[in-house]
């Protein structure tokens, strides 16, 4: 089935209910295995649910998938096994090493679920075609478990900004750019997410690169009834800044200066070390202190790559405020974390509520899963609080319902 033949032509419309798979583009990376293998250890009894807010008292009425139900599969452009990144991700201390032993006789049968993805420097195809494996992928994985609903998640590695072009307003202009083998008219996650909206899958983007943020892909989204959210999903630091900086505002303290250090290795700190990659997560988090101050702050903020650092990622921040009578002060603190760790659970997260969203008869942005990311899609509020309780009250309204 090609891209230009589905505006006449559709998947059947999947069960309403039933299991539900998890799609992640980027399927052996750090964040994608620790997901893999928490969700293996959460069914075995192995572990508990921390970090995973599906679990927690405030969406406690959602109607999600159980654990139990989720089944995973996914694209990567790289071969490692699971197994073996997984013993890296215990050696480097993301993955305990009696959870990886509980659950390493289960990794083979993800492994299975498992495809090539889509590699920009090597395949000179139309990316029509290969929108259309990367489709049929997906689709084959959801027939072959039976399954009501497929998420697919980007956690791949953060690309550059992309250039504008007139066809990323235009479906149909950018349909027919897609059929030529020579024009490479989106970036590799806006092709992932435009493989997920063909094989009418929800898409999430937990990276800052462009996805499905594009006028022409929002179109299929709309077309293909399905619901997307994203971007950059928001673990560290700046989910510290969302907390701390409405503190500020309700306190009447006028912050001068709010800089930031971020310190990181493994596969993210060596992708960041190129600046082009740099600008797509500098962006990504630039817009949030103006958003919960009310105004332009003077924030420098720099990321940089310390190999040994590894999945350990420090973050340093100061900010200088004035008080009454124009007395100077400051705060300074430091967040160190294990990245992979604390992204795992939002994943898992992510697909439970974008599935309900979908079975729910939601279609196009999910603003209120803003709660999630650094530079939320369809929403301009930044304040965790405040995020927390848009998304409660929407998760306990999901009815389940496909007739909407």
């Amino acid at each position: 089935m090609t891209v230009t033949q589905r505006e006449t032509s559709h998947n059947p419309t999947p069960e309403a209910d039933g299991p539900v798979g998890v799609w992640l583009n980027g399927a052996r990376g750090s964040v994608a295995t620790t997901a893999i293998t928490g969700l293996l250890a959460l069914r075995a009894g192995m572990t508990d649910s921390t970090g995973c807010v599906t679990d927690t008292g405030m969406l406690r009425d959602a109607p999600l998938a159980d654990w139990a139900d989720l089944v995973v599969g996914g694209h990567d452009i790289v071969d490692t096994p699971l197994e073996k990144k997984a013993e890296s991700l215990v050696d480097s201390g993301v993955i305990p090493a009696p959870v990886l032993a509980a659950v390493r006789g289960s990794l083979p049968e993800v492994e299975r679920d498992l495809r090539t993805g889509y590699d920009a420097r090597t395949e000179t195809g139309p990316l029509a075609e290969v929108i259309d494996r990367l489709a049929g992928d997906i689709e084959e994985f959801r027939t072959r478990h039976g399954l009501s609903h497929v998420v697919v998640i980007n956690v791949s590695s953060t690309e550059p900004p992309v250039e504008h072009r007139p066809e990323h307003d235009d479906l149909d202009a950018l349909t027919r750019s897609l059929a030529d083998p020579a024009d490479r008219a989106l970036p590799a996650s806006a092709v992932v997410a435009y493989a997920a909206f063909q094989a009418r899958c929800g898409f999430v983007d937990f990276t800052p690169s462009t996805g499905a943020r594009l006028p022409a892909l929002e179109m299929l989204a709309q077309r293909e009834r399905v619901p997307f959210a994203g971007s950059d999903g928001k673990t560290g630091e700046t989910l510290l800044r969302t907390a701390l900086a409405p503190m500020f505002t309700c306190r009447a303290l006028h912050v001068l200066s709010w800089a930031g250090v971020n310190l990181l290795g493994g596969g993210d700190g060596a992708t960041l070390e190129d600046p082009r990659n740099a600008r797509s997560k500098l962006s990504s988090k630039s817009g949030v202190l103006p958003a919960l101050l009310g105004e332009d702050v003077t924030a420098p903020l720099h990321i940089d790559n310390v190999p040994d650092l590894g999945d350990h990622k420090t973050a340093w921040d100061h900010v200088s405020f004035e008080g009454f009578l124009g007395v100077r002060m400051s705060m300074q603190l430091t967040w160190s974390g294990v990245d992979s760790t604390l992204a795992a659970p939002l994943v898992l997260d992510l697909a439970r509520l974008t599935a309900a969203a979908h079975r729910a008869g939601h279609v196009g942005a999910i603003e209120e899963l803003g709660f999630f990311f650094k530079d939320p899609i369809g929403s301009d509020e930044h304040a965790l609080a405040e995020q927390a309780s848009v998304l409660s009250a929407w998760a306990s309204g999901l009815d389940g319902r496909t007739d909407r």
